[in-house]
């Protein structure tokens, strides 16, 4: 498999953001409720991923090289920036997302796949190519643990489950075992 493939499979899969890192659980509980949003917020996720992929290999290769120091609080601005881009832009074409969205739209910012994003391909010494392949496939993994989410959680809406076993409880077994189930994708590769 070529190395391009490989960061994105890896990246979506074997190495998932959400369900194998733990990154990013905020929205994770918090916006699953509907598979709509789900997918929606995973999307500006990704585009913000890819803002900030960009803007970490630019600091890397022309800004940061005498000062390493300052690292984590220039990526911290390059994401910040990217979601007040994508926020403007939901607000002014997709009101109605916005509102849906509601407090995790701003907190993408807060988010720490984003960050992750940077710093992991900043330790990988990824180029600008593997980068954007690296933050299309983390987008994508957190996109797909999101949908995962939000469809069992719609299911479970409308199945007959006992009250008290509604709430977080029940998201958390649920997200135990999606974890578990990508976690058995960390084989692959091994016979390399």
């Amino acid at each position: 498999m070529s190395n391009l493939a490989w960061i994105f499979v890896s990246t979506l899969l074997v190495n998932n953001f959400t369900l194998v890192m733990f990154l990013g659980l905020c929205s994770f509980f918090g916006v699953t409720a509907k598979i709509e949003t789900a997918w929606r917020l995973g999307l500006a996720n990704t585009f913000v991923l890819l803002l900030t992929a960009v803007g970490a290999w630019v600091l890397n290769t022309y800004v940061l090289m005498q000062t390493p120091f300052l690292r984590t609080i220039a990526f911290i601005v390059v994401v910040a920036s990217g979601v007040q881009i994508v926020e403007m832009a939901v607000k002014k074409h997709f009101p109605v997302l916005f509102r849906q969205l509601g407090i995790y739209l701003p907190l993408i910012t807060t988010n720490c796949a984003i960050l992750g994003l940077a710093l992991f391909q900043t330790s990988r010494r990824y180029n600008l190519i593997e980068s954007l392949v690296f933050a299309i496939g983390a987008g994508l993994g957190l996109t797909l643990a999101l949908s995962l989410m939000a469809s069992i959680r719609e299911r479970i809406e409308v199945a007959d489950v006992p009250v008290i076993a509604r709430r977080m409880g029940l998201v958390l077994v649920v997200a135990s075992c999606l974890s578990m189930a990508f976690m058995g994708f960390a084989g692959m590769g091994s016979a390399q």
